[in-house]
């Protein structure tokens, strides 16, 4: 009894969080809940039965094994429990989505009992989390002459497990709720700081909104005004959900806003409406669409413009926005899902068209993206079991051909790897399309919800489909603390089962590796032809398309090699002029941004679509630089366009870290890192013999628009500003006010400086080691007037740095650096004015194990700049996170402020930042 009594010790500690009992995944304690249950007399009966019937979690957890068992022993009749008749088994079955129970219903529907054959044949119609082993197991039992498995195949060719589904109701009414003007980052609804409670949904809830209080009684107040309304959770003003895809974040607004998934679930809800005056984030918008919900781009502010159609500024140039509609809390909104409008009683006020296509309008009745895939999936088995064209069910999947139009680098990429698709047909942007995915990584604050949604998906390992998958362990590299040492091993174990390589060794073969996500998926990318799927928005390679996804997303990939989305438009950038001796390419693509605002009067055309980067003569790692900034630019992704040469030596820099990787005892029984290695050796023969040149956009290829860059015009560095303190709070911490270094006047107070994060290499570790020699010779030491926290992205770089001898100089000026044997236990809260050489990881960027102290200036390498992210407000001072390049961040903390350009130049000269020059070559196919 000592399962269920520490169960009963812990219900009672989360009473007073507020929290329920929390749902139940092991074999252990639900096996005691069945002795219990049997037991007529036992005085935690009652209790155990509502354990067993409404706080077990589905799929192929091992509670959900002992649970889909018991209920087959009932409708057997082997065992008697009054309160569970035959038929309530069978709706137990049936929400438990797959794995062990739908390995019950096959056993019950392909049994001798025919009564319980037909009851059980009922239910799976109803099912589609099928894998090959049951549909190979239906196939057979058709094929020896069994009716009900004929019976069973024939019902799935016909979808009927969706088209008997409820239609989607044409009216929803809608209560809107503000949660914030601007741009709402998605730490408001998922904060960073409690990543370690995702995967306890109940508890995880508790964060929306930064833990306010206030705000959450404000949603319950609404709800309990509008009891038969949604709440529609708007950023006003601004874009929802920048800055992750982050499915916890939607999890949380589906909690306290959404419907229930299945009333034997606890917790899980589905169908949020989430809303943005300019829209969702793309990635985010993905995440809405796996639990069914409705994203809505308002458009409710508008750009004022004078008789001439010009827009109208202000006294900074910034321009003036008109309200056309107003969304403010309380306001009650129809959606018409027939007519795809937004009303307001009855006048109309926006077309929502885009929010409600056919597919979008799919995963609200299957109330997800999940069940349309694998439905999809189940009735192609059934057609070609029967030996049937397919029959029409689902809408047809959009196919847009341009005669006479060239193709852009994404729509080459999604016409070699899509699948399903019409026969010799070229698709151009807007097409929906199916397509294979080449590698899928996993990150840690996020991997224990994608291992959930394995286990709900009843997956057990990964696609052969798939090249290579990574569980990374960077997002709490930081601190070794109990959160981590509780969650950390269970999850590698898990993904190591699974089929990953997993930065940690369950088994402890090799050392446990903390680095960036990005970087190692940038790393075993070793074909600019890949698909990559990430559970990161920063999943932005430069060799391949990759794309930021959901936990859910990345489950969905892992376990089907598949991802299905529109081929988004494209944004070309191309380069001329020269760069400054003393600019770094960090600069060049702050510059970017800023030159792009400027050219288009302010509208961001990069949001919602793949940046094609004619970059041509960048290797991988600073090429990187630029993709992964692509994120805070809210583009969808990021492609970079290459000469031969740069791709090649791009590719020999992948495939010899992949070898370092095999070294160290990482591959697993099946060499998926070896079959990378074979991989690379090919692309770069290709490539040699010309057999297969570099990925080219077409010439003749059309663009959303096209954005060229002057080099010539960025004459000092480049920093991205949170602007904490402009009078209009839509303006603060977007990532679009780009000021000069001059901008400072050499006076600003920096209290903390930042080198770390994806946005880093191995060059800005040499960097730094050679602006402090410089520092030292000119002034004879190297005094910090404030802290400087620094990071390697990953281990290799380390021991990269210590054969060529940086890291020696950089722990001559350091005051703490990282000791593996013994790993922080502990969040760091003050800091000295000294260097401190961290841990391989995301550190600080990540904001949820370690931060800089309330209030202070931060000049970071960083990714974010949002409010709380890397820094919190003090009492009467906000603090802020200013984006920059490694040798500004540096410099600051010698200086304590921002440095003027003279002693700028001075600390750089001679260091050789970026050899960046544009490409004299054609990056075009002809």
């Amino acid at each position: 009894m000592n399962t269920y009594n520490d169960y009963l010790k812990e219900i009672e500690a989360r009473k007073l969080q507020g929290l329920h009992p929390k749902p139940i995944d092991g074999a252990e304690l639900l096996s005691e809940i069945i002795t219990q249950i049997k037991d007529e007399n036992n005085e935690h009966r009652k209790d155990s039965l509502n354990f067993f019937i409404y706080n077990v979690l589905p799929g192929t957890t091992s509670a959900a094994r002992v649970k889909a068992d018991f209920l087959k022993e009932i409708i057997l009749g082997e065992t008697k429990v009054e309160e569970i008749t035959s038929e309530f088994a069978f709706e137990q079955l049936s929400h438990m989505k797959g794995g062990p129970s739908v390995e019950v219903l096959l056993d019950l529907a392909l049994g001798e009992d025919k009564a319980i054959a037909e009851a059980a044949a009922k239910v799976l119609k109803t099912q589609v989390f099928l894998y090959e082993a049951d549909t190979e197991r239906l196939e057979q039992a058709m094929k020896t002459g069994n009716a009900i498995a004929k019976e069973i195949i024939e019902s799935y060719a016909q979808a009927e497990f969706f088209t008997k589904l409820p239609e989607v109701q044409e009216e929803i009414q809608v209560v809107t709720y503000v949660a914030g003007v601007g741009d709402i980052s998605t730490d408001l609804l998922s904060p960073g700081a409690d990543a370690h409670s995702r995967s306890d949904r109940e508890l995880h809830g508790q964060s929306i909104f930064e833990h306010n209080k206030e705000m959450q009684q404000e949603v319950l107040a609404l709800k309990e005004q509008h009891p038969d309304k949604r709440i529609m959770l708007i950023a006003e003003k601004g874009t929802m959900g920048v800055g992750s895809s982050r499915m916890s974040g939607v999890n949380n607004v589906a909690l306290w806003t959404g419907i229930p998934s299945s009333p034997y679930v606890p917790f899980i809800n589905i169908a949020p409406v989430i809303a943005g005056t300019n829209g969702i984030a793309p990635i985010f918008l993905t995440t809405v669409g796996v639990t069914g919900g409705i994203g809505i781009d308002l458009k409710n502010w508008v750009k004022q413009k004078d008789e001439n159609g010009n827009t109208v500024v202000d006294a900074d140039g910034e321009p003036i926005l008109k309200e056309v509609y107003s969304v403010k809390t309380g306001t009650v909104l129809t959606i018409n899902t027939k007519e795809k409008k937004l009303y307001n009683g009855d006048q109309e006020f926006k077309d929502i068209s885009t929010a409600l296509t056919p597919q979008k309008m799919e995963f609200i009745k299957a109330g997800g993206s999940y069940a349309v895939v694998f439905g999809k999936k189940l009735q192609t088995f059934a057609c070609k079991a029967l030996g049937i064209e397919i029959p029409q069910v689902y809408a047809a999947s959009k196919e847009i051909t341009v005669e006479n139009q060239g193709l852009t680098a994404v729509e080459k990429i999604f016409n070699k790897n899509a699948v399903g698709t019409t026969p010799g047909k070229t698709l151009h942007a807007g097409s929906n399309v199916r397509v294979e995915v080449n590698i899928v990584g996993s990150q840690d604050t996020t991997g224990l919800m994608t291992s959930q949604e394995l286990e709900m998906m009843a997956a057990t390992v990964i696609s052969p489909i798939v090249d290579a998958g990574y569980q990374s362990g960077c997002h709490t590299a930081s601190v070794w603390d109990d959160k981590s040492k509780a969650n950390i091993p269970r999850l590698m174990k898990f993904m190591n089962d699974f089929g990953l390589i997993t930065g940690r060794d369950p088994k402890g073969h090799y050392h446990a590796m903390t680095d960036v996500i990005h970087k190692v998926l940038n790393d075993i990318t070793v074909d600019d032809w890949d698909i990559i799927i990430g559970g990161d928005s920063h999943t932005r390679m430069s060799k391949g398309v990759a794309f930021g996804a959901d936990s859910g997303t990345v489950a969905l990939a892992l376990a089907t090699g598949e991802a299905t989305m529109p081929i988004p438009e494209s944004v070309k950038v191309t380069f001329k002029g020269s760069m400054r001796s003393f600019m770094d390419f960090r600069d060049v693509v702050h510059a970017t941004q800023q030159q792009m605002l400027k050219q288009f009067d302010g509208e961001n055309v990069f949001q919602g679509r793949v940046i094609e980067v004619h970059i041509g003569t960048l290797t991988s790692d600073q090429a990187f630089t630029f993709t992964d900034w692509t994120a805070e630019m809210k583009a969808k992704a990021s492609i970079c366009i290459s000469e031969e040469e740069t791709l090649i030596e791009s590719l020999e820099i992948a495939r010899d870290r992949i070898q370092i990787m095999i070294k160290k005892g990482m591959d697993n029984e099946k060499q998926m890192l070896q079959g990378l290695v074979d991989k690379a050796n090919n692309r770069i023969e290709e490539l040699k013999s010309g057999s297969k040149p570099a990925l080219k956009p077409d010439a003749d290829a059309k663009y959303y628009a096209e954005v060229v860059i002057d080099l010539d015009e960025i004459a000092e560095p480049m920093i991205a500003d949170p602007d904490v303190n402009n009078e209009d709070p839509s303006r603060r911490y977007t990532h679009d006010t780009i000021r000069p270094l001059s901008y400072y006047g050499g006076t600003k107070k920096v209290d903390l400086g930042f080198v770390g994060s994806c946005m880093v290499h191995k060059g800005d570790m040499k960097i730094l080691a050679q602006m402090l020699k410089n520092i030292e010779a000119q002034h004879g030491k190297v005094e910090f007037k404030a802290p400087l926290v620094v990071a390697p992205p990953t281990y290799n770089i380390v021991d990269e740095l210590k054969a060529e001898g940086d890291w020696e100089v950089l722990q001559k000026y350091s005051g703490f650096e990282f000791n593996d044997d013994a790993p922080k236990a502990a969040a760091r809260t003050k800091y000295e004015n000294m260097l401190y050489l961290e841990r391989p990881g995301c550190n600080l960027c990540m904001g949820n194990q370690e931060k800089a102290e309330p209030g202070d200036t931060v000049m970071a390498t960083s990714t974010r700049l949002f409010q709380g992210r890397v820094v919190k407000d003090a009492d009467g001072k906000k603090g802020e996170s200013l984006l920059s390049s490694t040798p500004v961040v540096v410099l600051s903390t010698i200086l304590g402020r921002t440095p003027t350009m003279e002693e700028y130049e001075a600390a750089v000269d001679g260091i050789v930042l970026t050899k960046f020059k544009p490409s004299q070559k054609q990056l075009v196919m002809a």
